[in-house]
């Protein structure tokens, strides 16, 4: 829940510029500093009704669901696997999820998070460490293809680089084999989701959320 709370506040604040390692947590709203025993994960935001003690703004729902999804993420992780390796999962789950949440908001997978949760997963991915080479290169190579193939031929963007570099960090952690299991997943997801949202042929889709749900489901089944 501390993980999901600190990854929601990087995800809310950053995009707008604003810092998140310095100074005294305050309300987004207001600007109130928030004193410490009224940023207990989950608990605060129930016992305040969702709103700033100060102004009574609305708190954005999107702390409480980042805390609790991360919390669900680190019980999986170390139910599945109490060691090591559990701890190593909930890391690659939590980096995902702050990575699905600022796609889903913004289209967007900073080189900042991407790149080092890549780096980490050659250091400790669970598959083998030649897939994990190959799972990098390859899995970057192949969306970057796709990519620009799509951008020639059509005179517009139609996969980000993020997106790709997305790919060649879940390749780094689960090996080359998984790879085209997660992009598969990723692809059912989003055809659910453009159903479900009734999503129009030109419509975008945040295919580095569909990407890390699926990952999260490919590190589980590999466990």
């Amino acid at each position: 829940m501390v993980a999901g709370s600190f990854l929601s506040t990087l995800a809310l604040r950053w995009p707008a510029g604003r810092g998140i390692a310095r100074g005294r947590s305050a309300c987004d709203g207001c600007g109130a500093t928030i004193p410490a025993w009224r940023l207990v994960p989950l608990a605060s935001y129930a016992l305040q009704r969702g709103r700033c003690a100060a102004c009574g703004g609305a708190i954005d729902p999107r702390h409480p669901a980042m805390e609790a999804l991360c919390a669900a993420i680190g019980f999986v992780a170390l139910w599945l696997r109490p060691d090591a390796v559990g701890v190593a999962g909930a890391l690659f789950g939590w980096g995902l999820a702050v990575l699905a949440l600022l796609d889903r908001d913004h289209f967007w997978l900073p080189d900042r998070l991407t790149l080092p949760l890549g780096l980490i997963g050659l250091a400790i991915g669970p598959a083998a460490l030649p897939d994990r080479i190959i799972g990098a290169l390859a899995g970057y190579a192949a969306l970057a293809s796709i990519a620009f193939v799509y951008r020639r031929a059509r005179g517009r963007v139609g996969l980000g680089q993020g997106d790709a570099k997305l790919v060649g960090a879940i390749g780094a952690w689960l090996g080359w084999r998984a790879l085209p299991f997660v992009v598969l997943g990723a692809c059912a997801i989003g055809i659910v989701w453009a159903i479900a949202a009734r999503k129009g042929a030109l419509d975008r889709l945040p295919l580095g959320t569909l990407l890390a749900v699926a990952a999260w489901g490919g590190w589980i089944a590999l466990i």
